[in-house]
């Protein structure tokens, strides 16, 4: 399966739980199905890190990404252009994405105070900012990292990892019972991508980002 097949995939999966709590709240197996979303996302994140050219540039794209949307993230879950308590999903990716490379320089003897301030306050903002998913999507990219690979092992501790962060770190949120654990079932897919990109030009590209904001927009204004 490639990047594009999983881009494709977790956009679609986002879609159908921001249609429940949007448009159709009386279908919670939306939700349930939307919880596959953030660690396909999150996957592709640390992909595009371990291949991207200029982190900087990486991480200036989403920066700007974060920005643009965080009015039609405010709109979806608040109904305001403003909601202070709660920052949109790429806030919470490029934390996690700060908090690997400090761990790359701490691996690897390098600058080791300033990284570890760094993951500290990364973890710290991610609560305190009220980032999606909180510092909670932050380790779920770290363990992404941590444990690539396709082997046994690292399948193994990605299962774990998941299964921890999912269930005592964001277990039962909203539910009578912890549907977020669901986000497991992403492994089996992430499990079946093979390294490639797939389709993929500079529209794919665009297309890849904008999503995030149109979609919360249109369903904001559309539930209004």
């Amino acid at each position: 399966m490639s990047s594009f097949v999983l881009h494709i995939l977790a956009m679609l999966l986002m879609l159908c739980d921001h249609l429940q709590l949007t448009l159709l709240p009386e279908l919670p197996v939306l939700r349930c199905i939307g919880r596959l979303a953030f660690p396909l996302f999150a996957f592709m994140a640390v992909e595009g890190y371990l291949h991207t050219r200029s982190l900087k540039k990486y991480l200036l794209r989403l920066l700007m990404l974060a920005v643009i949307s965080e009015i039609p993230f405010d709109l979806l879950v608040s109904g305001s252009v403003f909601y202070p308590v709660h920052q949109n999903v790429i806030w919470t990716i490029i934390l996690g994405l700060c908090c690997i490379w400090a761990f790359e320089n701490i691996a690897a003897g390098r600058k080791m105070m300033p990284s570890t301030v760094v993951i500290i306050a990364a973890l710290g903002t991610a609560i305190l900012a009220g980032v999606d998913y909180s510092s909670a999507g932050v380790l779920t990219l770290l363990a992404f990292y941590a444990f690539r690979g396709n082997t046994l092992w690292c399948r193994l501790m990605q299962l774990l990892s998941l299964g921890f962060i999912n269930l005592a770190l964001l277990g039962g949120i909203g539910f009578s019972y912890p549907y977020q654990a669901l986000a497991v079932l992403s492994l089996p897919i992430i499990w079946l991508y093979n390294g490639s990109q797939g389709l993929h030009n500079g529209v794919i590209k665009t297309a890849n980002y904008l999503f995030y904001p149109a979609h919360m927009l249109i369903l904001a204004l559309f539930s209004a």
